[in-house]
């Protein structure tokens, strides 16, 4: 599993670069990085090796002067990079987590899950639902990512209403980006994990490596929602 999720954020690199071994930190130049904004540094770490990207060759030099001898445990902790490095501004850290088909826990009681096709109208305007983009506000929306899934939609209804929805984007490397999104009023049920436990059942039959990766909101809002369901905090970036 870590080979598979270092293959993507390697991948997102958009540039020659692989994890090296234990403690090791690898800065690449990369212009076009998908670890990062245009014109950001960009730092992955998954198990034991960070790979960081560099929007050009000088940027690259200075990174690797200040972060090769950092501890990787600490290259995602804003207070040690900025105590090395002259930065502006800060995006994360996210919490990068991974389950496999051995350790996957799958929800199998309580409310019935439904399912959207790709495409459906329910997911493509969500603000025709009852309420649940407008009452999440669009902060929840947008780490939620429940728009931009390819998959199916995975959904809990209350009557005509829904009130839970996950599903995932297909990313690089066979990888499921998962995403949920309950309604406020709704939360603390086991709705999130519910549909969320369907979402990554369709991953894995599908060969896909499902990945979580949740932002500052969303992991108050979910908590140890993922975990319960098996995965394991493999990275951070």
């Amino acid at each position: 599993m870590v080979v598979r999720a270092r293959g993507l954020w390697e991948t997102l690199a958009a540039a020659p670069v692989s994890f090296a071994g234990p403690g090791g930190v690898t800065v690449v130049a990369s212009p076009g990085s998908g670890l990062c904004p245009p014109s950001w540094a960009g730092i992955v770490v998954i198990g034991d090796a960070a790979i960081v990207t560099a929007p050009t060759d000088a940027a690259a030099r200075a990174l690797r002067r200040a972060l090769v001898p950092v501890p990787v445990e600490s290259l995602t902790r804003a207070e040690v990079v900025r105590a090395v490095l002259p930065v502006t501004d800060v995006l994360g850290p996210a919490t990068l987590g991974y389950v496999s088909r051995d350790g996957f826990r799958p929800v199998s009681d309580g409310d019935a899950v439904g399912q959207l096709a790709p495409g459906y109208r329910d997911l493509r305007d969500l603000r025709d639902l009852r309420g649940l983009v407008g009452a999440a506000g669009p902060e929840d929306v947008g780490e939620s990512g429940i728009e931009e899934i390819t998959s199916p939609a995975f959904v809990v209804r209350e009557g005509t209403d829904v009130v839970a929805a996950a599903g995932y984007r297909t990313w690089p490397a066979s990888t499921a980006h998962v995403g949920v999104l309950t309604a406020p009023e709704r939360r603390g049920r086991g709705l999130a994990r519910r549909v969320a436990s369907a979402a990554v059942a369709h991953a894995l039959a599908a060969d896909l490596l499902p990945q979580w990766r949740p932002g500052p909101v969303e992991s108050r809002r979910v908590a140890g929602l993922p975990y319960r369901s098996g995965f394991g905090r493999w990275g951070r970036s």
